[in-house]
């Protein structure tokens, strides 16, 4: 008999700076206790890259707009799809030195076992990135 898979922990957030912490604090408190040790930063990272990305570039301002968040286990990673209703395709860019910004997808690009943007099937874009397991329980 097949195992039966972890239901995906799912979330929407406004698209305001006030959802970073939040989106950050519940998916950190979504991961198993054994391993938030192995996984728990880079898991924190990626989620606040990211649904600061769909913020800024994925959702029109004073608009009543929501991120979707949803985290799911399954081949041997953690997965984090963080969508939004924007069009945009966002690519990592290589600002000069001193740019402030634009290095978000970078770091995502760094961190992650692999990440791409799909379309969503009715609107908007999801940017899906995996955290290899490994060896970790």
């Amino acid at each position: 008999m097949p195992e039966i898979p972890r239901v995906p922990a799912h979330w929407h957030f406004p698209a305001d700076a006030a959802s970073v912490p939040r989106a950050r604090r519940a998916v950190i408190d979504s991961l198993p206790h054994a391993l938030r040790p192995h996984l728990g930063e880079d898991l924190r990272l990626l989620t606040s890259e990211l649904v600061t990305n769909a913020i800024r570039h994925g959702t029109c301002p004073k608009s009543e707009s929501l991120i979707e968040l949803v985290l799911w286990p399954a081949d041997g990673h953690y997965w984090l799809a963080v969508s939004d209703p924007g069009t945009g395709k966002p690519t990592v860019t290589h600002p000069d030195p001193t740019s402030e910004t634009g290095r978000g997808l970078l770091l995502v690009d760094h961190l992650a076992a692999t990440w791409t943007v799909r379309p969503r099937p009715t609107r908007g874009t999801s940017v899906i990135a995996g955290l290899a397991l490994r060896s970790h329980p």
